[in-house]
This record gives C-alpha cells, sequence and structure tokens, in this order.
C-alpha cells in the first residue's frame, strides 16, 4: 500500500457523499444502489481496494478498508455493506489462480457478489466443473458483473462430496436472481438469492479455502473470514456514527413534551449521548488494534496464532455489539420523534440491527471455551482459548496459523478439517 492511494481513496469516498445523499430515497425503496451511486463507488476506487497490485487493484491494508467503508456507512448503511462485500470480494484476486483472477480483475470496472456457503453442487468435469444451486443474501448482486457460490465437489450428480468445497465463480448473466430481498433492513444492498443450472465453470475460476494464496504478498497471508469480520464491523460502525449525529441534530430542535428546554440540555439526552459515544470509541479502538497487531504480525513474516486469530472475531463482534447499544441509547433518547423517517435515527436502527445479524459478528463468537480436543492442544500451547463457535471455522476457512517462529503446529485432526469449507 502506498499512503497516496489510502489518502485518495478516502478522499474520493467523501467526494461522493452529495451523490449518495441525492439518492437516499430511491436506495431505500427500489432495493438496490442506483446506476449513479455503483458508479461513484467504482470510480473512488472502493471495490478495488484489496485487489492486487499484479492485476491492478491497490492492495491497501486492512485498516484503511476499514475505514473507508466506515466513512461510507456513514452517510448510509446499505450503501457502506455494498461497499465493504465489493471490497472483500476483491481479495480473491490474490486466491484464485492467476488465469481465474486476470480473467475477473482486468475490468476495472468488475464487482463481485456471492455466497460462500456451500449451498450447490459442482460435477466434475473435462477442465472444470458444472455447477447447479441457490444461494441466498447475494449483497450488491444488481450492480454486479461477476457471482461465486460455495459448492461441494461430487463425480456425478446426486454424487457424495469427493473432496474440500470450492467456491465457483460465473458471469452474473450466466445466473439467474430470485427478488427475495423484502426485508427491514439494509434494504438498499439487494441481497437477492441467485440460482445457476448446469454451468460451466473452468477450474481455474474456483478455488477452496483451504488453498494456499497464489499471490505472495503480505496481505494475503491474512486469515480471509477472520479479516472480512472486522470489514463487516465497520459497517456498524458507520451507522451507529450516523445516528450520533442524527440525534445531536434532532437535540437541537426538539422540545420534549412538558418541557420548555431543548432536549440536547436534559440530564437524560446528554447522558445517553455520552454513553453511546463511549461506547462507540471504545469498540472501534478495540477493532483497530486488533487489526494492527494482525498487520503487524504478517508484516514479520509470521501466521496469526489462534490467540490472534480470535482476537479479530472478538474484536469485531465486540464493535458490533457496541455500536448497537450506542444506536439503541440516541434512538431511546429521541422519543417518539426518532420513529419518524424524517429523524433518520429509524432507519440507523433498521439498518444496524440487519447488519448485527450477520453470523461473522454474532453474539455467539463470546463462547470462550474449548469444544474440541484439537482446540485444547492450541490452547495449551498458545495460552489462550478460541470461541467455540468459530473453531472448526478457523480450521476449514484459511490456512492453519503457524506460531510466533512460523512452525505450523502438527495436530492430524486439525489437518484433516482443514481440508473443508463453509460459511
Amino acid at each position: 500500500m502506498t499512503m497516496s492511494a489510502s489518502v485518495s481513496t478516502l478522499d474520493a469516498v467523501r467526494s461522493a457523499a452529495p451523490i449518495i445523499d441525492e439518492y437516499l430515497e430511491s436506495i431505500e425503496r427500489d432495493r438496490l444502489l442506483p446506476e449513479a451511486v455503483a458508479r461513484a463507488l467504482v470510480d473512488a476506487g472502493a471495490f478495488r481496494m484489496l485487489v492486487p497490485r499484479s492485476l491492478g487493484g491497490d492492495e491497501l491494508d486492512p485498516m484503511t478498508v476499514c475505514e473507508v467503508v466506515e466513512e461510507l456507512a456513514i452517510r448510509d448503511g446499505a450503501v457502506g455493506w455494498c461497499a465493504m462485500i465489493g471490497a472483500c470480494n476483491g481479495l480473491f484476486g490474490g486466491l484464485l489462480p492467476r488465469a481465474g483472477a486476470a480473467e475477473i480483475y482486468a475490468d476495472r470496472d468488475v464487482v463481485l457478489a456471492g455466497q460462500f456457503r456451500s449451498s450447490g453442487i459442482a460435477v466434475q468435469v473435462d477442465g472444470g466443473y458444472l455447477v447447479t444451486g441457490r444461494w441466498p443474501f447475494a449483497s450488491g448482486i444488481m450492480h454486479s458483473r461477476w457471482l461465486m457460490g460455495g459448492c461441494q465437489i461430487v463425480e456425478e450428480p446426486n454424487g457424495t462430496s469427493t473432496g474440500p468445497a470450492k467456491l465457483m465463480f460465473m458471469p452474473r448473466e450466466d445466473a439467474t436472481v430470485v427478488d427475495t430481498w423484502h426485508v427491514g433492513g439494509l434494504r438498499g444492498t439487494g441481497s437477492h438469492d441467485f440460482e445457476a443450472k448446469g454451468v460451466f465453470v473452468p477450474a481455474a475460476r474456483t478455488v477452496s479455502f483451504a488453498d494456499p494464496p497464489v499471490e505472495p504478498e503480505l496481505l494475503y497471508s491474512l486469515p480471509s473470514i477472520a479479516m472480512f469480520a472486522t470489514m463487516i464491523a465497520s459497517v456498524p460502525l458507520g451507522i451507529a456514527r450516523h445516528a450520533i449525529e442524527a440525534f445531536k441534530q434532532l437535540g437541537g430542535i426538539k422540545k420534549p413534551t412538558f418541557s420548555q428546554a431543548l432536549l440536547r440540555d436534559g440530564a437524560v439526552a446528554q447522558s445517553h449521548l455520552g454513553e453511546a459515544e463511549g461506547f462507540l470509541r471504545a469498540g472501534r479502538a478495540f477493532l483497530f488494534e486488533s487489526l494492527r497487531s494482525a498487520w503487524q504480525i504478517a508484516q514479520r513474516g509470521e501466521r496469526l496464532s489462534w490467540h490472534d486469530r480470535g482476537l479479530l472475531w472478538l474484536s469485531a463482534t465486540q464493535a458490533v455489539t457496541q455500536a448497537l447499544h450506542a444506536v439503541d441509547l440516541v434512538y431511546r433518547a429521541g422519543g417518539a420523534a426518532s420513529v419518524y423517517t424524517s429523524s433518520q435515527l429509524e432507519r440507523c436502527l433498521r439498518d444496524i440491527r440487519a447488519a448485527s445479524q450477520h453470523m461473522t459478528v454474532m453474539t455467539t463468537n463470546y463462547r470462550w471455551r474449548v469444544s474440541s480436543s484439537s482446540a485444547r492442544t492450541y490452547r495449551g500451547r498458545f495460552g489462550a482459548a478460541i470461541p467455540s463457535a468459530q473453531t472448526d471455522r478457523y480450521v476449514r476457512m484459511g490456512h492453519q496459523p503457524q506460531d510466533r517462529q512460523g512452525a505450523r503446529p502438527h495436530d492430524p485432526a486439525v489437518a484433516a478439517a482443514a481440508g473443508g469449507s463453509g460459511h
């Protein structure tokens, strides 16, 4: 990453604020990002932040990506979410085989949507796979050119899985969008289902989370799903900041019932605002502290330990939990005025509630206990348990961690588990 690249991306998304503001109503009403908003994000480089420099991307560090996503989510939660999804999917430019990565990411305007969940079946054929399946929650699909879906690999239809699940990448025109996104929050993400029937996907456009990264750069050595969790958490951070600022505006014009003073002058409102600010800043600080630590470990040429990975998941979950609490505080403090769309608070509440339901930041991540003999081995070796709800995902969705000296801990059970995939 160069400093000029990171600064220009932040500046560019800030410059896009008037365009986003102009289309806020249509984002909500039409359940998608209007073409002008999607174009502004493309032009700002929001979707190429994690694409390798070798493919014309910016290859920014994770902290900068989180700052950009947060900045966009301050304007609108759905815009921030779509930018986050598109940016995260750019990381596959460093994981896919080079031929497949070049085919997809050579287009500087490319945006990807999809789903890691192995909801499809891929039948092995000469040169690749025939893919059939239906995948939910494809955020940003209406402005995307490529799709990906997780698949179980079989040798023949209705056969049993023959190995690790893989992600299959296909042009959007090879799939059918199914209109399913009728929801309360994050409406503008257009997170519809999509389905494919017998679509041929060449082997070069497939990847398993168990595969080593193709790009040698530091960014692609980090555990992808744990890193995605921190970027997902950046959306609620932005939404909560928006809610706090909206509450300040409301406090300057509203007089509570039976009061002649402005809302902002009341002790309860001031207390709620101060508490919300504290919760939000503390959650954000923990998230960025964990990210900076992980990045420094990668810069030293070391892989993250189980403890380091666990802190990424924990800090992401905590950031979302505290952002959610901050929005609840100012929404309640706003009284009856909070329910009106003109206050912006009700949209913030709906959006952050939807974002907090994502599995990578669910409160199940707080269960710090050991759930398997393999995890107990690592607990003794690294001095900390990892969240039990994530134990299997860590070994299925990324490379096994090395210790701080770079040696990969030997554990047959973990080595076997590393062959799977899922979301």
